[in-house]
């Protein structure tokens, strides 16, 4: 019988058919360590990992039988890959999961920035009613009307785009490679340059994997292309913003306000992000919905019976 390592103890019920065909080991009420999976990883045949768990090259040349890594996420820079598929070995993530909850968060954050939402309510918990409250105080920016610039046109970076039309936004964006002219115009959807969605768009919003091309795709240079009233959003991965040069844009007026999901260096913004009022922060929560969990799990366990069966599709990561 084949085996599977989880290196998680997480919604279990997305694991019940996996569990049913093959020997899946789990650790209780934890997760596996390092240490511990590389001590065991040398008898099974397929490592599930979370996202933040590493899978290095010295963790696979231990795994003797190692044939599949399946990752819980639709990223996957905690697997050396490009060494993965050297040794012959598959890579499997599960992106279609993460698309609708990812962008609903992302609109929420351009919603809750433009109109200042938190900041108000952070106002009125503090000053209660020694708060101003009139015509000409707490103005905010507009919706509709408004472009959105969407960095990064995949699954998540589309789902937006429609969300974002329907809130009657203008939506222009940048890819490295372009969609056809039948999808931009089903969507419907403009492509620019980088520099000139920079200069055009009322938001930003990053949507693009993380990969050495797409580090700090956003800098100081960057930030003061953007118009002044421009806020930026970023729900993908945190290095894709220089988080210093962002805390001094914000600071100075370069732009106007930001949204963040994510962060540069791991799971907590810089001290200097928790002092401003003119940026909404949440802690990586993309895809924290219950059902969403669960559905990344039954996607996890998909993966895994596709790749040893060859009766369902296998979600491959095919180059690094």
């Amino acid at each position: 019988m084949k085996k599977v390592l989880v290196t998680y103890d997480i919604f279990r019920e997305g694991f019940v058919e996996l569990e049913s065909r093959y020997e899946v080991t789990f650790p209780e009420g934890r997760d596996f360590t390092y240490e511990e999976v590389s001590e065991m990883i040398g008898e099974y045949d397929v490592l599930c990992s979370m996202f933040d768990f590493p899978v290095d090259k010295a963790l696979i040349d231990k795994g003797k039988r190692l044939r599949l890594i399946a990752n819980y996420a639709v990223g996957y820079n905690n697997i050396d890959v490009a060494y993965a598929l050297e040794k012959g070995l598959t890579v499997a993530n599960t992106p279609d999961q993460v698309t609708a909850p990812t962008a609903n968060l992302a609109l929420g954050l351009l919603i809750d920035t433009a109109r200042r939402i938190t900041e108000c309510d952070r106002k009125l918990r503090l000053l209660r009613k020694d708060m101003k409250i009139g015509i000409l105080e707490n103005l905010a920016y507009p919706i509709a009307g408004q472009t959105l610039g969407i960095i990064g046109m995949g699954r998540i970076g589309k789902a937006l785009a429609i969300r974002a039309i329907a809130c009657g936004m203008t939506v222009i964006y940048h890819n490295r490679s372009r969609l056809s002219m039948e999808e931009e115009a089903a969507l419907p959807v403009t492509y620019v340059s980088k520099e000139e969605l920079l200069k055009q768009a009322d938001f930003v919003s990053l949507n693009a994997p993380y990969t050495p091309e797409t580090y700090h795709i956003i800098g100081e240079a960057e930030l003061r292309q953007m118009k002044r009233s421009a806020i930026l959003i970023n729900t993908a991965r945190g290095p894709l913003v220089d988080e210093k040069a962002l805390v001094k844009a914000l600071k100075e007026g370069t732009i106007c306000a930001a949204g963040l999901d994510v962060f540069e260096h791991g799971d907590y913004p810089s001290e200097e992000l928790f002092e401003l009022d003119n940026v909404v922060m949440t802690p990586h929560i993309g895809t924290q919905t219950t059902e969403t969990r669960i559905q990344m799990a039954r996607a996890v366990s998909n993966n895994v019976i596709g790749f040893l069966e060859g009766d369902r599709p296998v979600a491959r990561v095919t180059c690094p």
